[in-house]
């Protein structure tokens, strides 16, 4: 559990900052993407910005030319203006929380 921490007075008790400020919460969700799944199936672009969280398995980002995996107790933000899609990056199910930022 590479960066997590024991915070002051706690026990048992391990915790990673995933991210600091990112703006304006607009809302949040939470996914379960299959093998071979995710989407959209063509890279698509919009206003505000996504927030990932992965809590079980791994999810792959495409940004335009670019790739970015992010694993289990990863965060990483899309910009919205960046061409991008979502995907399993697994064999197996990967869960995620996606919240909406602007």
């Amino acid at each position: 559990m590479q960066d997590f921490m024991t915070p002051p007075k706690h026990v048992n008790f391990r915790a990673k900052k995933l991210f600091g400020e990112m703006g304006r919460i607009v809302d949040g969700s939470v996914a379960y993407i299959e093998l071979n799944g995710g989407g959209p199936t063509e890279l698509h672009t919009h206003e505000h910005n996504h927030l990932f969280i992965v809590t079980e398995g791994e999810a792959r980002i495409q940004l335009g030319d670019e790739t970015v995996i992010i694993h289990k107790d990863e965060a990483f933000l899309v910009e919205g203006r960046i061409p991008h899609s979502c995907w399993n990056n697994t064999d197996g199910m990967t869960k995620m929380i996606g919240i909406t930022v602007q």
